[in-house]
């Protein structure tokens, strides 16, 4: 059998597609897998059990990368072709069997609409594949001795990024010596291009900082978010893949909606501003274009309390056989 896979170019919705792909890869034995994705998130599907290619999309004016995309897979033969972009593709190659997203329906995690595609209640959790030579390359980069706190403090919009300096703040105090981990070495996960909002964090933590800013592509950032004792981020792909890799995850949400985008897991849990999304994006002149910070009414003592609350329970959750929403906790 041979599954086409299309799914996203954003890093974050390519996480979340993980379980679908995952529960149909123990669904259908050893079926060869084609995978369909953006290029930043192609290295997540490298060590895909039964992965035969990837096919890496890049965007192009006029949809001209959907007709590119037809033209590698029309020539195969496919049993099974699932399409989370909602595009024509899927009805254009010759298959047993489409999947084909449709719209989003309001209140629902991006996980359990992708559950509802195959009616699956609970929906499959998202998660990684990783080789050994990255588990090697993580290991070296983080190597064993002491707790490791992951912070992710920047974002793919200025908006939801919490202040650096309070993230620098609150990696300070999980790490003092009546904190959660104490004396942890603090790991700091950001793109090249987001080294500034990441230099508070390493400056605050001295010489237990670990710089993990461009440590490599997206399977060995997850190699290394499986070693953390505890990640705190914005909503990112980086928070997603944290979850996905099994870290205990608090996800800080402002002016995007955590009833779509909440880290999803029985370790995985999320604080807000006191606002809701909603009465963020009400304000009169709100611009989701807008280089402003809408989190600053989260304060450092919430995100304290949220983190210290899911490092008490993730001792008990990690033996949970379920994966679901997590307990929301307000800023």
């Amino acid at each position: 059998m041979r599954l086409l896979f299309i799914t996203a170019t954003r890093i974050g919705d390519a996480v979340l597609s993980t379980g679908l792909l995952d529960h149909l890869l123990k669904r259908h034995p050893g079926i060869r897998v084609t995978v369909a994705v953006g290029r930043l998130s192609a290295p997540l599907f490298q060590a895909v059990p039964g992965l035969e290619r990837i096919i890496a999309i890049e965007k192009q004016s006029y949809s001209r990368h959907w007709l590119k995309l037809w033209g590698q897979a029309v020539l195969s033969r496919w049993d099974i072709v699932v399409d989370l972009r909602g595009s024509a593709t899927a009805y254009l190659l010759w298959t047993g069997q489409r999947i084909v997203i449709g719209k989003r329906r309001r209140g629902r995690h991006r996980v359990e609409e992708l559950g509802d595609l195959l009616d699956l209640s609970p929906p499959p959790s998202p998660t990684v594949w990783l080789s050994p030579e990255a588990e090697a390359q993580a290991a070296a980069l983080l190597p064993a001795g002491g707790p490791v706190l992951a912070v992710a403090p920047a974002a793919n919009w200025m908006g939801k990024q919490w202040p650096a300096d309070r993230f620098a703040e609150l990696a300070m105090r999980l790490t003092a010596p009546q904190g959660p981990l104490p004396g942890g070495r603090v790991a700091v996960f950001a793109a090249p291009h987001e080294r500034a909002q990441a230099a508070p964090v390493l400056a605050a933590a001295g010489d237990r900082g670990v710089d993990l800013i461009d440590c490599g592509d997206l399977l060995q950032v997850a190699a290394c978010l499986r070693r953390a004792d505890l990640f705190v981020g914005n909503d990112s792909g980086l928070m997603h893949l944290a979850a996905a890799a099994g870290a205990p995850t608090l996800g800080l949400f402002g002016p995007s909606p955590e009833a779509r985008y909440r880290p999803w897991g029985p370790k995985a849990a999320f604080v807000r501003t006191p606002e809701s999304f909603e009465e963020l994006t009400a304000v009169p002149g709100f611009d989701f274009a807008a280089r402003a910070c809408f989190m600053e009414s989260l304060t450092v003592d919430a995100a304290e309390r949220a983190a210290r609350d899911l490092w008490s329970r993730t001792g008990a959750a990690a033996s949970a056989p379920a994966a679901g929403p997590p307990e929301p906790l307000q800023g």
